[in-house]
């Protein structure tokens, strides 16, 4: 009985040995599972913080995005200028325009007005497609140019050299404005449902492109740029004819322009004088104008040299010089001051019920180098 006794009661003492070990396991199980969801818990309400801090943010006016399918900024601030004035714009409107000091505090048209004026003055002024363009900030352009070179002798041993030494001058280009002014009725800008800056751009550049590329090939008054036509030191050929042109006085006009100026010289002549060109066969029949290209691309080239097509060309006539020919990259240098400017006066004409714009543009121009550019005389 006694044994009885102590069996059990070593028993309890064995199961409750276990149970505190168990109790120990599920403390220490439970004390981890409490840091753990605290720890969580501190990062739930970190992200919570985060997303109320960025849905704050995001609610603050201007940060969302916005779609705006209409004009830019520069082309809407532009149509209130031609149609209100700067008086009555609003102020992110006009800080969006570009004052230029050049114009004496006239508007500058925004990038994509000026972008389309230069394509239109390409169009009437097909020079400035070959010639070299650059810009100044200058009133005159002088660019130094050589007038004489070095002379060398032959000598013998003893013999006295001669003394020699290159000359120098300099071509000067003036800067010349072209200007002209457009009266716009107000009730026609305020309530015109046509685009009223894009009429102006077509108006302004086909009358200031029309002027430049007169004055680029003919100018000579003292008010616009000289033209290569005018110029007195390009050298000319004959025709071999007194009225008309022929092959062999191009082939000579060809080969009389200096090699180095040859490979990258152009023709010009206006359309009729082409139309002529076009008609010229060598002695087996083969024209010497040929509009037919590498892979049958477009292109227009006489003699191996690409053809220009200049509406301001004198036609074929008894000693008229109806084409030119040349390197103009080398030959013909414009410089551009102030590409446009657009002024609204709303004072001057108020009383007849007007706006007047006044456009403006300032450019030089003129040849560089007179040998390398030669006209064809008609002329026997």
């Amino acid at each position: 009985m006694k044994l009885e006794i102590e069996t059990r009661a070593e028993a309890e003492d064995h199961d409750d040995g276990g149970m505190m070990e168990i109790r120990a396991a599920v403390e220490n199980f439970t004390s981890t599972a409490n840091t753990r969801l605290a720890s969580f818990e501190e990062g739930m309400n970190e992200l919570r913080s985060r997303l109320d801090r960025t849905e704050t943010a995001l609610r603050r006016p201007g940060t969302q995005e916005q779609r705006n399918d209409g004009p830019a900024l520069e082309t809407r601030a532009f149509e209130a200028f031609i149609r209100r004035g700067a008086e009555r714009m609003a102020p992110e409107e006009i800080r969006s325009l570009a004052v230029s000091p050049d114009t004496a505090g006239g508007y500058t048209a925004p990038p994509q007005f000026v972008a389309e004026l230069l394509r239109n003055l390409v169009q009437f002024s097909p020079i400035r497609s070959v010639a070299r363009v650059a810009n100044t900030s200058a009133q005159t352009v002088l660019l130094p140019k050589r007038t004489g070179t070095m002379t060398a002798h032959w000598v013998g041993e003893t013999e006295a050299r001669t003394g020699t030494g290159p000359t120098f001058g300099q071509n000067g280009y003036p800067v010349r404005e072209l200007a002209c002014y457009v009266d716009v009725s107000n009730s026609l800008l305020e309530d015109s449902a046509l685009d009223i800056a894009a009429e102006l751009a077509f108006d302004f550049a086909e009358e200031f492109g029309k002027a430049e590329g007169t004055a680029f090939v003919n100018g000579s008054g003292p008010l616009e740029p000289a033209g290569f036509m005018q110029h007195a030191d390009i050298a000319f050929d004959k025709s071999g004819n007194a009225s008309t042109i022929t092959g062999d006085g191009l082939i000579a006009m060809y080969h009389n322009l200096p090699s180095v100026y040859r490979a990258n010289a152009v023709w010009v002549m206006n359309s009729a004088t082409l139309a002529t060109v076009r008609s010229l066969k060598t002695a087996q029949g083969d024209y010497l104008l040929i509009t037919g290209g590498l892979g049958n691309a477009p292109t227009t080239t006489l003699l191996g040299r690409p053809v220009l097509e200049a509406p301001d060309m004198p036609d074929i006539a008894g000693n008229a010089y109806p084409v030119a020919f040349g390197d103009y990259g080398n030959g013909f240098r414009i410089f551009d001051r102030v590409a446009l400017s657009v002024l609204r006066d709303p004072y001057s004409q108020a009383t007849n019920g007007m706006t007047r714009f006044h456009a403006r543009r300032r450019v030089a121009a003129g040849v560089a180098k007179a040998e390398a550019i030669r006209k064809l005389k008609i002329a026997a």
